[in-house]
């Protein structure tokens, strides 16, 4: 049996792994700030989607407070008055970050969607209609600006509205002199179905997007749910 030999010393011990503090080392715990992210870091459970939209950093609580000179900073009364400036400042700033959204539809305030519309032309945003609608309305009145008053625009309005295809047969077109038939304003929609609209609201919105002088007929699903030729005899 070996006899027990002596303790080793602080020169004997086992050398610990690379990169790792000695074992007498004090530990140190690591904050990092909400502020400064660790770059590559992703909080744990959540997914990281590429393309995700990533909002403005928040800023820091003290970010009007910390400015104050040194000899100001340590007095209670100073720190208290100056952060009822910050409060109030904090709502203005958080206000600002916001503009460049207020043209994106699908995050703009409920309230600047009639004035979205209006800034193109639209009238048929009404704020009694749900806000999903009124989105829809106005983005898709938006995309068909540049062609509006044509065949293709109409058609991609209604598609966009319908959600499926659509056939638009109208009698307009290119003739020679004096080969131009009697009657050219006239245009007929087909479409499969309404979407989430009703036959209402989806009639409402065509009659907004066609031309006045025009005679409009929509079947829906095999059905005539409107048709202005009778209302023009």
């Amino acid at each position: 049996m070996t006899a027990p030999g002596p303790d080793p010393g602080p020169g004997d011990r086992a050398s610990p792994l690379p990169g790792a503090p000695p074992a007498d080392a004090p530990s140190t715990a690591v904050a990092v700030s909400a502020h400064h992210p660790v770059a590559g870091v992703a909080g744990v459970g959540v997914p990281v989607r590429r393309g995700m939209r990533v909002s403005r950093p928040a800023r820091h609580p003290r970010w009007l407070v910390d400015q104050l000179p040194v000899g100001m900073a340590q007095h209670d009364f100073f720190v208290r008055f100056v952060g009822i400036f910050q409060e109030l400042a904090s709502t203005l700033l958080d206000d600002a970050d916001m503009v460049e959204h207020v043209a994106d539809v699908t995050v703009t305030p409920v309230p600047m969607l009639e004035a979205l519309a209006g800034w193109i032309g639209v009238d048929s945003v009404d704020t009694s209609l749900p806000v999903d609608l009124q989105r829809l309305i106005v983005r898709s009145s938006a995309r068909s600006l540049s062609r509006r008053g044509t065949a293709d625009g109409l058609r991609e309005f209604v598609q966009m509205l319908s959600g499926g295809p659509a056939t638009i047969d109208d009698g307009g077109g290119i003739w020679r002199e004096g080969e131009a038939p009697n009657d050219v304003a006239w245009v007929r929609v087909e479409v499969d179905g309404t979407g989430h609209l009703t036959d209402r609201e989806f009639v409402a919105l065509l009659r907004d997007e066609v031309p006045a002088h025009v005679r409009v007929e929509l079947w829906v699903g095999g059905r005539r749910a409107l048709s202005t030729v009778e209302d023009d005899r």
